[in-house]
């Protein structure tokens, strides 16, 4: 009997190979050269500074101090004799030109030299079967991938085949097979940029890498939230305040206006511009120079310059004098070194034919009314 043979059954698919992986490579990109970001401390050293390589950040040496700021949230750096600049955004030598501009307009010195004295702006982080999971601040050096797996401790499996190397950058998800990592010089030298997440995964499915990628993406999202949140914070608080001294301003200036305000004063008299009361200033030293010009001076015409008094009350009925002889020039600089104090009095003596002509003038109406009682009499 002829044995009878059906159709042999399919292979079982169990134990086949999985198909290679798919390379899905990064567009390539040149980030350009590094900019300062926020959360970066950059370093101010002036001439004559002297520091050692290693030196902490907001050390000092010998000569000028070694000055640090932290880049704020809104991208500025707050120097105490320039003001807020702005730095975020620039690359090192912009910052320099923005640095040496404002020094030139306050009249400082711009011999200095600016660097990065620790970089926390920019990062890439890295996770999966590596060594040493990683975040890895991008500097003023480029970040090249093999680099940056090297920092990490390098790749933790020994079953290269089934590994890939993932990236998560702008939004997309890219993925390198670990064979054409290893056969491809120029995917071993792709430049990372800030922000990217590279997982190395021995699994086939993408779900790890994904919640790996979404993790750090929501974490970035957080702190993004809260610097926004605590900027938003800040800025009520200074409006508020600025809000409460604008009115404190106002009314004090109201109240100054009303006379309400207890104010110190000086007086002038004689033959002066302006006679009458002047309040001193808050805050300062008042000079006589100051009390004697600040309402115009006194009269050319009828003041005399040589007998120019400071009149203050010593107590007991006393008066004490002091002279200022105005006719020599290089004496009213002593005007300028001459503190008043409280209720003092600057008179400014006539001149003597101004007495004289006061005389003549206050004769003359009595003169002409004598003369017209004769004239009825008569």
């Amino acid at each position: 009997m002829t044995p009878r043979f059906d159709a042999l059954p399919e292979p079982s698919q169990a134990g086949a190979p999985p198909a290679p992986l798919a390379a899905r490579l990064p567009p390539i990109s040149d980030p350009g050269p590094y900019r300062i970001g926020i959360g970066d401390i950059v370093r101010v050293v002036r001439p004559g500074m002297v520091r050692a390589e290693n030196d902490p950040v907001g050390s000092q040496s010998r000569g000028d101090p070694v000055q640090t700021y932290a880049v704020q949230d809104d991208g500025a750096i707050a120097i105490h004799d320039l003001g807020r600049i702005t730095v975020a955004g620039l690359t090192l030598q912009e910052a320099e030109a923005r640095l040496f501009q404002q020094m030139a307009e306050r009249l400082v010195e711009p011999t200095f030299s600016l660097e990065v004295a620790e970089f926390k702006a920019a990062r890439v982080s890295l996770g999966g079967a590596v060594a040493n999971a990683a975040v890895l601040p991008i500097t003023l050096t480029p970040l090249h991938l093999d680099e940056a797996l090297a920092r990490a401790g390098g790749i933790a499996t020994a079953d290269l085949t089934n590994t890939s190397i993932r990236m998560y950058r702008d939004g997309g998800l890219y993925q390198i097979p670990m064979q054409d990592y290893l056969s491809r010089p120029e995917l071993q030298k792709l430049l990372l940029q800030d922000g990217d997440s590279i997982f190395v995964d021995t699994r086939f499915p993408l779900e790890k890498a994904q919640a790996f990628f979404e993790e750090q993406i929501a974490v970035a999202q957080l702190r993004q939230q809260a610097r926004q949140q605590a900027l938003a914070e800040l800025n009520a608080e200074i409006d508020r305040r600025q809000a409460t001294l604008t009115e404190r301003r106002s009314g004090f200036q109201d109240l100054i206006a009303l006379d309400a305000v207890p104010r110190d004063y000086i007086y002038l008299t004689g033959e002066v511009t302006n006679a009458g009361r002047q309040a001193m200033p808050f805050g300062r030293q008042m000079t006589l120079a100051d009390g004697l010009y600040a309402n115009g001076g006194f009269s050319a015409e009828t003041g005399n310059p040589s007998q120019i008094y400071v009149l203050r009350d010593a107590g007991a009925g006393d008066v004490t004098a002091w002279q200022l002889d105005g006719r020599n020039v290089a004496n009213l600089t002593l005007a300028t070194r001459f503190n008043l104090y409280p209720n003092d009095i600057i008179f400014v003596a006539e001149q003597p034919v101004t007495r004289w002509n006061r005389v003549v003038q206050q004769l003359v109406p009595s003169l002409i009314t004598s003369g017209a009682g004769i004239a009825v009499a008569n």
